[in-house]
């Protein structure tokens, strides 16, 4: 099939790109570059866009014949989104729709949605399973919930078949260390540490040790970037086989706390951090965990990358090989 990923340039989009690639699909991928990375459009075409843009999106869709969409392109840091939410709702729920529409105007009637456990807040149970109550702390979390409720109405209005995924913490690498985690600047805790490693005098900043938590950190499930590109996939596949749309949670099931991936990294590098405590950050949760058993039980996936170890070896990897350390 020859699917439109959104976003591609980015982090979890060029991971899929690599994925669909390999299973015999053809990726296009449409992205601004506003945060992308052009250089990781290493698999299928490429086609320099914004989903604001009716005009850019039609003139993409006319050029190639599209079966299907999958959709990363959305600003992703709840901090900045508290401090500025008319740029989430503008990109991320405005852009989503300008997309959706393009989709139903061309007759491309299955989506996969990049969606967040950041919809679900202070979460009243561990682990999280789907039916948990929606209750985001942040615009970035109410963002993609938007988005979910607007899939639910093209479906039962245009029959647009879709599927979101809610993951918990992306992380990790391609074994192949050709396309890694690269935000400027890098907000998500290992990639943060791991620069940290490669620069000695760079501090970590541990934001919050006052959570409920056994040592006061946050806790959070992390989940290899192969992992979810091999969800994006199954969902796919599960839609055009004709299954059913609907909303499945991507983790491993375990949570590690802000300490423990500081004292993982340390073991895997070698090399120690300097650790500084700070205020907690706006709009984060204590501890967030998945239930993957819909995700395992109706899509056939599972967790095969996402050990911490492995997760963070990978990373390790990557950049040390961006950054042409030794």
């Amino acid at each position: 099939m020859n699917i439109l990923v959104t976003g591609g340039a980015g982090y979890i989009g060029a991971h899929c790109c690599k994925t669909l690639a390999s299973r015999g699909h053809h990726p296009v991928v449409f992205d601004s570059l506003i945060t992308g990375h052009r250089q990781h459009v290493q698999w299928g075409d490429f086609f320099r866009g914004d989903t604001n843009s009716a005009p850019e999106l039609d003139a993409c869709l006319s050029r190639h014949k599209i079966d299907a969409a999958m959709h990363f392109a959305a600003f992703i840091e709840v901090g900045e989104s508290v401090a500025d939410p008319q740029k989430y709702y503008a990109n991320n729920v405005a852009g989503t729709l300008q997309l959706l529409q393009a989709l139903v105007r061309h007759g491309i009637r299955h989506f996969v949605f990049s969606s967040s456990a950041a919809i679900y807040g202070n979460p009243l149970q561990v682990p999280i399973d789907e039916e948990h109550s929606a209750r985001p702390l942040n615009p970035y979390g109410w963002s993609k919930l938007m988005v979910e409720i607007m899939l639910a109405d093209f479906q039962s209005a245009y029959d647009l078949n879709w599927i979101a995924l809610r993951y918990f913490n992306a992380a990790g690498a391609d074994e192949a260390a050709d396309i890694g985690e690269w935000h400027d600047p890098e907000s998500h805790l290992i990639p943060r540490l791991l620069d940290a490693a490669l620069d000695r005098r760079q501090p970590v900043r541990v934001y919050g040790t006052d959570y409920p938590t056994p040592d006061g950190t946050c806790i959070r499930d992390y989940i290899h970037v192969n992992d979810l590109a091999g969800a994006h996939v199954q969902a796919l596949e599960h839609l055009a086989a004709g299954g059913s749309s609907g909303v499945f949670n991507l983790g491993q099931g375990r949570g590690y706390s802000v300490m423990e991936v500081i004292g993982k990294v340390q073991e895997i590098t070698g090399r120690p951090l300097v650790v500084q405590k700070a205020a907690r950050r706006p709009g984060d949760a204590a501890v967030l965990i998945a239930s993957n058993q819909k995700a395992l039980q109706q899509l056939g996936w599972s967790p095969r990358h996402s050990d911490l170890d492995n997760i963070i070896a990978s990373a390790w990897k990557w950049h040390r090989n961006m950054r042409g350390a030794v």
